[in-house]
């Protein structure tokens, strides 16, 4: 096992004491970080240099969306009834079938595991909704870093995209449920570190590939799961637009890391790395246990065993590890990211489909577009 203290800030990936020493007090209502990127002008306006952003930025300004009328916001949400078919549907949540004897959990009744499941669910929405936020950020900054004509083009697309994506998201939160919870504090630290970092492809590895790859997967596993017939087509719309989020990191960053030296692309990797045991981080949910009143380190070590929480885990880099693959990552310098997806568990996945090939599957089909 490496160390990993000058990189995560602990020794070991699974310390759990230095992961639930990283809070987030939630009473800030402005969050700065300091950009010290170039704004960068082109005056080489030539369209469709490199084809396949161009064919990615006509197929954005044809998927186009209304999060306010094209979604049926009159449905009806009895988030306890969702949440108790949903865990009928789903053999529980992962920790009710699972031995607690002798844990905070074992007199737990009906009731308790549905709140926990409501929390549960009312959290993870509200980590979407601030990673769209951070999405949109992201991609104002690409279009000002980006030097190439067709990416400032795309890029304003998806500026669009991921306003959209907050709003709806917020809109859920809103009126479906009872508000949210404020952003968990490892995924605060992996925003703050993509947009702090002066370097345009950067911005692209750790948004495009790294943060919208997981929240695809993760998007989608949602989707399968729910009951919820609003919040189901929300995400099969959110999806849709996602998909080609990612494309667009992938087709663009090929392209230049190609050229880029072994030094270079070590630099790559270690931020890749970083960023998934960020996101992997979050997945904890240590604000959940808080505010249902239960030891968090219990809960944590006890939900880091399930075989459920661990298939999860595991899923939601599906999209993450071909993706690194397409571009080179896994195996430079002596394979330096390969034995780090080894050790994270998750490297089963580089033969899987990347973005860069599958984003016309997630489309919105004609008829789905013509009722938007």
């Amino acid at each position: 096992m490496a160390d990993y203290n000058d990189l995560l800030g602990r020794t070991e990936i699974d310390d759990i004491e230095s992961i639930l020493g990283i809070v987030n007090n939630g009473e800030e209502l402005i969050h700065a970080v300091m950009d010290h990127s170039e704004a960068i002008f082109t005056w080489d306006y030539e369209k469709g240099s490199r084809p396949a952003l161009n064919k990615l930025y006509e197929k954005a300004k044809t998927s186009q969306w209304n999060g306010e009328t094209d979604l049926p916001w009159e449905t009806e949400v009895d988030i306890e009834k969702v949440v108790a078919e949903s865990m009928l549907t789903n053999n529980g949540n992962g920790l009710a079938d699972f031995d607690v004897s002798g844990t905070p959990f074992e007199k737990w009744d009906d009731k308790q595991w549905l709140e926990l499941g409501i929390e549960s669910n009312n959290w993870t929405l509200s980590q979407f909704m601030h990673g769209e936020q951070g999405a949109l950020i992201c991609t104002a900054k690409i279009v000002e870093t980006v030097p190439w004509y067709d990416a400032k083009l795309y890029a304003s697309t998806q500026v669009m995209d991921e306003a959209r994506h907050v709003e709806v998201f917020a809109k859920y939160l809103d009126t479906k449920l009872d508000g949210f919870y404020p952003i968990n504090a490892h995924l605060q630290m992996l925003l703050d570190d993509i947009v702090n970092d002066s370097r345009w492809d950067m911005t692209y590895l750790g948004m495009q590939i790294m943060v919208e790859g997981l929240a695809l997967a993760a998007f989608g596993f949602m989707h399968m799961m729910t009951t919820e017939p609003l919040l189901k087509q929300l995400l099969r719309y959110v999806m849709s637009d996602e998909a080609r989020h990612v494309a667009f990191g992938v087709l663009s960053l090929k392209e230049y890391y190609a050229d880029l030296s072994d030094a270079e692309i070590f630099e790559r990797q270690q931020f890749a790395f970083e960023a998934a045991v960020r996101m992997r981080d979050r997945f904890l949910q240590q604000e959940v246990w808080e505010r249902m009143g239960v030891d968090v380190k219990t809960a944590v070590e006890l939900v880091m065993q399930t075989p459920t929480r661990q298939l999860f885990q595991m899923m939601l880099f599906s999209k993450i590890v071909p993706n690194c693959k397409k571009l080179g990552l896994l195996d430079r310098n002596d394979a330096w990211l390969r034995r780090r997806f080894e050790e994270l568990g998750v490297i089963q996945f580089e033969d899987w489909t990347d973005t860069a090939d599958d984003y016309e599957t997630f489309a919105l089909t004609g008829e789905e577009l013509k009722t938007a």
